[in-house]
């Protein structure tokens, strides 16, 4: 689902003016040591590989919202181990002029079943990468991911 519900009937009352969304994203790993793999999907409005991402729907608990959107976006089942990081992300405008700032919540999540597949058509891959070989990604995906890969249980926190 590429805009949720609540974002678009929001979007009838405000236009374009800038919405203050919380997103999460979905660090997901399999394996271990060297053969350590993570989620990335290759998403169709940009081209760019990210973990999976997405808005929270409202009321809805984080980490749910984080595998429901690995779920939907993959079709892979994952469970959440921990809070990884939290930042907000700078303004954006989308192509169509709609404005929005998100806080990002980072979870670190362990595959339990699937093998990835573009699902719901937001992204045209997913794939599992070796963590020695990702593919090309912003310093900011990547950062996503090294805070989920972290041995150190804390969350780091943009200061």
């Amino acid at each position: 689902m590429p805009t949720p519900e609540f974002v678009l009937a929001l979007r009838e009352k405000v236009g374009t003016d800038l919405l203050w969304l919380t997103g999460v994203t979905a660090v997901v790993l399999r394996g271990d040591g060297d053969e350590q793999q993570v989620l990335v999907v290759r998403r169709a409005d940009t081209g760019a590989w990210t973990p999976v991402t997405g808005i929270i729907d409202p009321g809805e608990e984080p980490a749910v919202a984080a595998a429901r959107e690995v779920l939907e976006e993959a079709d892979v089942v994952a469970v959440p181990e921990r809070l990884a990081m939290v930042q907000t992300l700078a303004p954006m405008t989308y192509p169509n002029g709609d404005r929005a700032q998100y806080i990002d919540i980072v979870f670190r999540f362990r595959w339990v079943s699937g093998e990835p597949f573009p699902a719901d058509g937001e992204n045209t891959e997913a794939v599992w990468a070796p963590l020695s070989d990702l593919p090309a990604m912003s310093d900011d995906m990547r950062s996503r991911v090294a805070a989920a890969l972290r041995d150190d249980p804390a969350a780091v926190f943009r200061t």
